[in-house]
This record gives C-alpha cells, structure tokens and sequence, in this order.
C-alpha cells in the first residue's frame, strides 16, 4: 500500500470514523473512501488539498510519510512553516530518536524543516527520556566543557522560544551560526534576543536576535562516547570551583556597592 493509502485510513481510525462517517466530513463518497484505503484508486489533487485542510497535515506530508509510524502527528510553526514532528515509535511501541550525525551537522541547517531529510537519520532507542519530541545533536570542540568534542546531547523541542529558562542549556539552530549548544541568558522581553554563553569562560558570550533562531532544543541528556581520563576530571573540578566562586563574588560586589 502506499503512503497515502495508509494514511487516509490511518486518519480515518484515529477520528474513529467509520468509512461513511469520514465520507460527510469530508464531501466525498463512501465508496471513494474504500477505493482510496484498498488502493483501487487514488484520490485528486482537489481531494488531497481537502484532506489535508481537513486533518491539518500537508499535502507533501500525506504523500510521502507513512502516519502509522508516528504516535503524534502535531504541528509547530517554525519560520513561519507547519513542520511535523512525529514522535517515531519502534514495534513495541517505544519512543525513537533520531541521531543528527557529526558529519552531517552542518547539512542541517539547510536539511531541519524538510521532513525527507530527517527520516533519513539514524535513530536509536532512549527510554527513560521525559515526554516530548527528542533528537541527538554532536558537540564540537571545548566552549562547553565538562561535555568533550564528540559527545552527543539529547534535547527536547522548545515549542515556545519565550520559555526558555535563563541560566539552562541548549541546541539552537541558528540563520548565521547553524547548530551550537549554549548557555542561554532569556532578553526576550529585555531587547528581543537570546545571549548565548559557553561554560569555558575563554569564549565570549554573543547575542542572538530572536528573528535568527531557527530551532530550539533544551538539554534532557547527554552520551559521552569517550572515557574521561582522571586529569580531566580533576581539570574540570577546578573549572566548575572557579567558575562558581566567580559568581559568588559578583553577587556579593553587587551587595556591597
């Protein structure tokens, strides 16, 4: 059966319409119903424009994905866009994720809003993951250590950019700067930006107008795929040490003023 077969019945089920029920809805015949699901026939571009003004999902979606291997079927606008975001389910009915690989982060940018592109990437298995549209992005370089180069953070999708939480870490896909994970300080109301800082202080923090940010992800978890050696470790310990230290000594500078 092809996509839209599948999908047409698929819509149908999940309305718990019966073949004529789903017929009225949408000003066609029962026996178009049946014809469209069994594949004897295929339905006009004036009756997929129809469905998918009916069901929200379009036309391209309808016809090139098969809606059985998602459990969500929900839409966030993103650049202006309708974008699905499928929760991709296995056969036993638990949540997959896909996996942005490190050669191919920086074809994302250009891949993030077509659907073809992203059911092409790995996906793998994690299922203590809270709910929510999850995907797998690759660290480059030091501005975030403790997290090495090659490691991989698992972020849920921000439908909302106003609800990013200051002081929390995340993926943004960016117009000029593609994908990086951050420190985001929230100046939404403040000048209509995101300030973005990395944890390794011998990097400067930037601003992000919001109208730049295509996408963001907010950090659920994160695979390291080498060992830590202990003077790493002990490296990063001291890090942390200063890092909070310096914050302690700017409240109280502010307090004493």
């Amino acid at each position: 059966m092809s996509n839209i077969q599948n999908n047409i019945k698929f819509i149908r089920e999940r309305k718990g319409l019966s073949q004529e029920q789903f017929a009225d809805e949408l000003n066609w015949t029962k026996s178009n119903v049946g014809s469209y699901e069994e594949g004897r026939a295929s339905p006009s571009i004036e009756k997929l424009i129809g469905l998918s003004d009916y069901s929200k999902i379009p036309v391209d979606i309808l016809v090139r994905n098969d809606l059985r291997k998602s459990n969500s079927t929900s839409f966030i606008e993103v650049g202006n866009q309708r974008v699905l975001f499928p929760i991709l389910v296995d056969e036993d009915n638990e949540n997959l994720i896909e996996v942005v690989p490190v050669k191919a982060s920086a074809g994302y940018l250009a891949g993030y809003d077509d659907p073809e592109y992203i059911e092409q990437l790995q996906k793998i298995k994690l299922p203590f993951l809270p709910t929510g549209k999850h995907r797998a992005f690759p660290i480059k370089g030091d501005s975030m250590l403790p997290m090495k180069d090659g490691s991989f953070v698992i972020g849920r999708f921000v439908e909302d950019i106003k609800d990013i939480k200051t002081g929390k870490t995340y993926v943004l896909v960016t117009l000029n700067d593609g994908m990086v994970y951050k420190r985001v300080i929230n100046n939404i109301d403040l000048n209509n930006s995101l300030l973005l800082i990395s944890d390794n202080k011998i990097y400067n923090g930037y601003s992000v107008p919001i109208s730049e940010v295509l996408e963001v992800w907010e950090f659920t978890c994160s695979i390291n795929t080498q060992e830590y050696s202990e003077e790493e470790l002990k490296i990063s310990s001291i890090l942390t040490m200063f890092n909070d230290l310096g914050v302690e000594l700017k409240a109280l500078e502010k307090h004493l003023r």
